[in-house]
């Protein structure tokens, strides 16, 4: 073999193999709808949820149940008119009436308007906890990294290297402390709900509306598996000073909705962890 093909052939045996190593879909997740999957010219994997007017959501599912930890993954959202989609990243312990739920959500934009970003967290069935946020740059650009930690203490909620909100934990009041959640990332038709309170809805003309995943990691305890608690970082990770600073600058320059200053949604008062932080 000439030395130029056995050069040739030695790229592509290294980008197999690092698109291997980082290949995380098929031995992590199940899928449903509409999922693709390629590699990046980096070896990245990357994995395209795609929505039309006749595929119905779609999405991947972890295979594992986990109890605590940090889950992170990059993405980019639907250039152009996204309106009435809603693409996420979440854990969820099930549909039932008691469940938990740890959300990031971003809503649909009409083009030119800004993507929002809904965090949430449920506990014992226990919702309605939003903090919405105006993405400060376009999300449809370039990948962006959205993470998730949550340990005994608090939940975190990290948009890059900026954190933007901190869920606290309070011994009375509900906490996703016992049931194991499954991690997802779907895109589904939220016209109802996700674009000026449902007043735009999908333009199917513009479809397949797709947003891609990549870079996807998780450091947690696996339900019915060991967990190092107390060794990693996220099982006591605490906001210090400078970074309650992040916090308080994305809620005083992007925040869109605050579930504690919405005295119309609670006429009989706020939920009790609203006068407590």
């Amino acid at each position: 073999m000439a030395p130029r093909s056995l050069a040739v052939l030695a790229v592509a045996l290294a980008l197999l193999q690092a698109a291997s190593a980082k290949s995380w879909l098929g031995a992590k997740f199940t899928t449903d709808g509409t999922v693709r999957e390629g590699y990046d010219a980096s070896g990245q994997q990357v994995v395209m949820l795609s929505l039309d007017q006749h595929s119905g959501a779609a999405g991947f599912n972890s295979k594992e149940q986990f109890l605590y930890g940090e889950f992170s993954i990059e993405m980019k959202l639907i250039p152009g008119n996204s309106a009435g989609t809603v693409s996420c990243f979440y854990l969820s312990s099930g549909d039932g009436d008691g469940h938990d739920e740890i959300d990031m959500e971003f809503m649909g934009n009409s083009s030119g308007q800004p993507v929002v970003l809904n965090t949430n967290v449920w506990a014992n069935g226990d919702g309605k906890k939003e903090h919405q946020f105006d993405l400060w740059f376009d999300p449809a650009t370039d990948y962006h990294t959205y993470t998730i930690i949550w340990n005994p203490t608090n939940i975190i909620f990290k948009v890059d290297n900026l954190f933007i909100r901190s869920f606290k934990r309070y011994a009375d009041l509900p906490y996703p402390s016992s049931k194991p959640m499954t991690l997802h990332a779907t895109l589904w038709d939220g016209s109802y709900w996700a674009t000026e309170k449902g007043k735009v809805p999908i333009d199917w003309s513009s479809a397949p509306f797709v947003v891609s995943y990549r870079s996807y990691s998780a450091n947690a305890c696996v339900s019915g598996g060991a967990c190092r608690a107390g060794r990693d970082g996220w099982m006591s990770r605490q906001l210090d000073s400078a970074e309650w600073g992040t916090v308080r600058w994305a809620e005083r320059n992007y925040m869109r909705y605050n579930y504690c200053q919405d005295g119309w949604r609670f006429p009989q008062g706020l939920p009790a962890e609203c006068s407590r932080h």
